[in-house]
């Protein structure tokens, strides 16, 4: 089978790895440009970038593929997509809109229904969390099952048939670091078993349920202040669905600080939201609305992420500081 492949972060070069190890054709590989990176922001390429170079695949990072807005780019990869004639294109966590008109060019595969031209690798189990974050919107909801939909494309956001799904269980501990390089291993799983059977003729299509859709909207940095007035056990999760992006964070004092681990306890506090109730080796107790969270892992600006003992040893915290509550824009006031 010949592939075309569009995917950006390592979540994709790992479905790409497996697909290319499987022994399909990958005839070429759109990945977004390279973004500013590190310490001294040098533009860097994606992880599907950095794999296609190390495999001798060629690549495609045009800025958009809207034809419409006149920019070469888009024509360009465009023109290279159809002249690769792949049979299928796949798709994962790619970042860029895909029009109709791109989803329209591959050969397509065919079966009882119209020719499956296009499948995406999309990390829910749809159509629960369609959209940009799955993985750490259903770590937010407390979600206790996620997994990976194999979807056929069509235009309307993550609303195709479904060619196959798996499912994983979301352990207490997961972040949407740990979560979604899980999640990886599962989809390369997935599409390499699907292509097989594809190969076959052995695969249909079903489309997804009316109910029980939810949508993922990317996270904005915004949302990383946390606000105490909220429960304890939201704020805990939601340190988790923002670790490694863009990281939980708050204000104490005039420290700006970044929260990477916290548990929560239902404690019903005689303190104002915000207040620390106690701060030892065993974590700084924050009083919420709801319950208290107990913040293990923290990381002032410039420096790195410390366990509580250790924070504590070189920034004092007593018990009665105040965590300042978010700002109307989400920064702290």
């Amino acid at each position: 089978m010949r592939i075309a492949f569009a995917g950006t972060p390592r979540f994709a070069a790992v479905a790409l790895g497996a697909i290319l190890d499987a022994g399909h054709a990958v005839a070429l590989v759109l990945t977004q440009p390279e973004r500013p990176a590190g310490r001294g922001l040098k533009p860097r390429a994606s992880a599907v970038g950095e794999l296609a170079v190390a495999r001798g695949l060629p690549i495609q990072s045009p800025r958009t593929l809207r034809a419409d807005t006149g920019a070469a780019d888009a024509q360009d990869a465009i023109d290279r997509l159809q002249r690769a004639q792949p049979d299928l294109l796949v798709v994962a966590a790619y970042g860029l809109i895909l029009p109709q008109a791109v989803l329209d060019l591959p050969h397509g595969m065919a079966g009882a229904g119209p020719p499956l031209r296009a499948i995406n690798i999309h990390a829910s189990l749809l159509p629960r969390w369609r959209g940009a974050a799955p993985v750490a919107r259903a770590i937010e909801a407390g979600d206790e099952v996620t997994g990976i939909t194999l979807m056929q494309m069509e235009a309307g956001l993550d609303t195709g048939p479904i060619l196959s799904s798996q499912a994983i269980p979301i352990t207490p501990a997961d972040t949407t670091g740990t979560l979604t390089e899980r999640l990886a291993q599962l989809g390369a799983g997935l599409i390499v078993s699907w292509l097989d059977e594809a190969a076959r003729g052995q695969w249909q299509a079903t489309p997804q349920p009316a109910a029980g859709v939810r949508y993922a909207h990317k996270i904005a940095r915004s949302e990383a202040w946390l606000d105490w007035s909220e429960p304890a056990a939201l704020l805990a999760r939601r340190i988790r669905a923002f670790d490694p992006e863009p990281g939980a964070s708050g204000r104490l004092a005039d420290r700006l600080i970044k929260i990477w681990s916290a548990g929560w306890r239902p404690d019903r506090p005689d303190a104002a939201p915000g207040t620390v109730t106690s701060a030892d080796a065993g974590g700084i107790v924050v009083a919420c609305a709801d319950g208290a969270l107990v913040i293990h892992e923290l990381q002032k600006a410039g420096g790195r992420r410390l366990h509580a003992r250790e924070f504590l040893a070189g920034t004092p915290v007593s018990a009665g500081a105040r965590w300042q509550p978010p700002g109307p824009a989400g920064d702290p006031r």
